[in-house]
C-alpha cells in the first residue's frame, strides 16, 4: 500500500467532522477546500438542529464510470420546513453522449443540453447550497458515486461527505420486503422502497418522477415523514447518516 493510500485510509477512519478538517488541509482544489472548511455538524447533533439539503441527480445511466450527470436538483430544509425559495435546478452538459433509454426516463433531450453549461461552470453555485449542510438522497449510489467521479474528472480530486439515504432507511424498516416464493404463493407481496412507493406509505402526495428538483423535494418530505413516524427530533444525526 502506497503512502497516499495509507493516508487516505487513516482519514476515512475518523469521525466525519475530523475527516473534514483533515480533508481541508489536504485538498488542492479551492472549492473543495472551502467545502471542507465549512465544516460538518457533530455526530451528536439532534436531527431537529441539522441543516439538510435534499439532492437528486438525473444521469445518462447507472454506472458513474460510463455515464454522466445531466441534471441536478436540490432544496435546503430542516425538520421544520422546506426552503423552496432557495431550491435550485440545473441541466448540465454530460461528458458522454445521451442514450435513448435515458432520454425516455428523464425527458432531457439533445436540444436541452446543446447550450447547457458543463458541471464545472455551476460548481460555485452548487457548493453555495451544499456547504455546511448534510445531503439527503434516495439511493446514495447515484449521488455519492457520480459526484465523486465528476469532480475527479474536473478538479482532479474526488469528494467525501456524510449523507442520509431515505432508501436505506426504508430498507432497514422493511428487512423482509422480498418474500420467498412460498410466501408469495400465500399472498405476501413485495414491499417497494422506491421513492414514490415509499412516499405512499406515509400518505405523501404523488409527484411526477425523474425530474431532479421534484425528486429532491420529494426526498426532503420523505425524510421529514420518516423521522416523524419512526424516530425522534432528538435522534442523533450519527444514527442515520452514512
Amino acid at each position: 500500500m502506497s503512502s497516499e493510500e495509507q493516508a487516505e485510509n487513516s482519514v476515512t477512519r475518523l469521525p466525519w467532522p475530523e475527516q473534514f478538517t483533515a480533508l481541508a488541509e489536504q485538498s488542492k482544489s479551492p472549492i473543495l477546500k472551502a467545502y471542507y472548511e465549512s465544516g460538518c455538524v457533530s455526530p451528536e447533533t439532534p436531527l431537529s438542529e441539522v441543516p439538510f439539503v435534499a439532492l437528486d441527480f438525473e444521469t445518462t445511466g447507472l454506472d458513474a464510470n460510463q455515464h454522466s450527470i445531466v441534471s441536478i436538483g436540490l432544496v435546503p430544509f430542516t425538520l421544520d420546513g422546506i426552503q423552496l425559495g432557495k431550491a435550485r435546478h440545473w441541466i448540465v452538459r454530460p461528458k458522454l453522449p445521451l442514450h435513448q433509454t435515458s432520454i425516455t426516463i428523464h425527458g432531457i433531450t439533445h436540444s436541452d443540453i446543446d447550450q447547457a453549461p458543463d458541471l464545472n461552470d455551476i460548481l460555485k453555485d452548487l457548493f453555495a447550497s451544499l456547504n455546511g449542510r448534510i445531503p439527503v438522497v434516495h439511493y446514495r449510489n447515484i449521488e455519492r458515486s457520480f459526484f465523486d467521479v465528476a469532480l475527479q474528472w474536473r478538479l482532479g480530486e474526488g469528494i467525501r461527505f456524510p449523507l442520509i439515504d431515505t432508501m436505506a432507511i426504508e430498507a432497514h424498516l422493511h428487512p423482509d420486503r422480498n418474500p420467498s416464493r412460498w410466501q408469495q404463493l400465500l399472498g405476501k407481496k413485495p414491499v417497494s422502497i422506491r421513492l414514490a412507493d415509499s412516499r405512499l406509505r406515509y400518505g405523501l402526495p404523488h409527484y411526477a418522477a425523474h425530474n431532479a428538483l421534484i425528486d429532491a423535494v420529494a426526498t426532503a418530505e420523505l425524510l421529514q415523514a420518516q423521522v416523524l413516524h419512526h424516530f425522534s427530533r432528538d435522534t442523533r444525526v450519527a444514527d442515520l447518516w452514512l
